[in-house]
């Protein structure tokens, strides 16, 4: 798949104020501050498209990408630290954990997670919820490009064990990684009703 189109479509603080655009759609969590909004922004090819912040939590609502008038990116709040009150942090899970069970276009969500580090203990309840749940899912290995390029295989893997999932390697230094995910992006998009 080829990204041709890119626009922002809106930001909505929770599910009731999110348009019904009956398009499938890729759901993006991860912690605060791991790279969703870069991630959005390589892949499209579009530096400012995505708002972009070294500061945790600056994403504080769903906000809906369209990508090439046929499907949906929403990068969502990051879970984990963040600037912000416990009561702001609450908000948050609550709105994200309805928007999951319940936005009907959502074909699967996309955990982020750090290469550099071991898998966080929120990391791992959430891909333990995400099970639960049932809810289609993959992972992507985010910032490879810091770590040993001996490493990528094994951190891919054992992130791949612990999750459950399928995990692919990222990095938005490179486009490298892009097809191999835009692919499966791309089966999952076929595959919607």
């Amino acid at each position: 798949m080829k990204i041709k189109t890119a626009k922002f479509i809106t930001s909505a603080p929770s599910l009731k104020e999110c348009p019904d655009l009956n398009l499938p759609e890729f759901a993006l969590i991860g912690r605060s501050n791991v790279g969703k909004s870069s991630f959005i922004n390589a892949i499209v090819n579009h530096n400012g498209l995505a708002k972009t912040s070294n500061k945790p939590g600056k994403t504080r609502l769903i906000n809906l990408f369209l990508i090439n008038d046929s499907f949906v990116i929403a990068d969502l709040p990051g879970y984990g630290y963040a600037s912000v009150s416990d009561k702001m942090q609450r908000d948050w899970q609550k709105n994200l954990e309805d928007y999951l069970l319940n936005r009907k276009e959502i074909v699967s969500l996309i955990q982020f997670i750090d290469s550099r580090h071991d898998i966080q203990k929120n990391d791992l309840q959430m891909a333990e919820w995400i099970n639960y749940h049932n809810l289609p899912h993959f992972a992507l290995c985010v910032k490879i490009d810091e770590i040993s390029k001996n490493l990528i295989q094994k951190t891919t893997s054992n992130f791949s064990k612990a999750l459950q999932t399928e995990v692919f390697p990222f990095s938005k230094m490179t486009t490298r990684y892009n097809d191999d995910i835009l692919n499966k992006m791309d089966s999952l998009i076929k595959s919607y009703k």
